[in-house]
């Protein structure tokens, strides 16, 4: 792993941030870091991680797809060699492939099942022997509209609502064996995720428009308020919390 310090003492907090190049992920990264943890900042392109980590030793880019054959062994494999142990692992990256139904590809449901449901599940399968050790934490990212009717991206909706729900299952599964499992999901937070998926800047104005009239508090979110609730409830603190899924959605899942 390209940087990683093998040398870096063990009683920091090991975090693994999957999507950690933009948006969340990289707030997140960077609030863990800031916290003392080091930080294996995971996705695809190594620009934009490497401007996550930058000016901060304690943030290690790691490219990899984590919908690839084997990466989720690969990626935990290297952080155990780096730093022996994984303390919280964040399952953060996602995409969205908008369409209604009969106009859905099978190339635009794989994708999303893959990087939105399969891959956190080999992750967190990988991870799970150390996070035991550790007793740690995993930290899925749904989304508040897992939680309601999404017509016309019901396929990433209903990817986030099976994470909430492998939230929920894991978290009583694992609790014997010593490891949380929580969840947080954002409503509209102003990151890239649109623009990823092709929008155009009219398109997305004009989805900026609904979502602010379906959220109560009248604005926007901030992508350091989602890393708040993520850090916070992986942090010790919240030792006797788990099987949770935290909305961070301005009201707009009660309204």
């Amino acid at each position: 792993m390209t940087g990683m310090d093998i040398t870096a003492p063990h009683t920091s907090r090991i975090v693994v941030v999957t999507g950690a190049g933009t948006g969340i992920g990289r707030t997140t990264a960077r609030v863990f870091a800031a916290e003392g943890a080091r930080v294996v900042a995971i996705g695809r392109r190594s620009e934009p991680l490497e401007e996550t980590a930058a000016g901060d030793e304690r943030i290690v880019p790691m490219p990899a797809d984590i919908t690839a054959e084997g990466e989720p062994e690969r990626i935990v494999h290297a952080v155990l060699e780096a730093y022996g142990r994984l303390d919280v692992l964040v399952n953060n990256a996602g995409i969205v492939r908008s369409g209604a139904l009969g106009e859905l590809s099978p190339q635009m449901i794989t994708a999303q099942l893959h990087t939105n449901l399969v891959a956190p599940i080999l992750l967190a399968q990988a991870a799970l022997p150390s996070l035991e050790k550790s007793r740690g934490v995993i930290v899925n990212v749904s989304t508040s509209v897992g939680q309601r009717a999404f017509p016309g991206s019901s396929v990433y909706a209903a990817t986030k609502s099976a994470l909430e729900l492998l939230t929920r299952s894991w978290a009583v599964e694992l609790a014997p064996r010593g490891v949380r499992v929580v969840a947080v999901a954002p409503g509209a937070i102003d990151t890239p995720i649109g623009e990823h998926q092709g929008l155009t800047p009219e398109r997305m104005a004009a989805v900026r428009e609904w979502q602010l009239a379906h959220t109560p508090l009248g604005r926007i979110g901030r992508p350091e308020e989602v890393a708040w609730a993520i850090t916070e409830l992986a942090a010790p603190a919240a030792s006797f919390i788990t099987g949770v899924v935290l909305p961070v959605d301005g009201g707009a899942v009660v309204a």
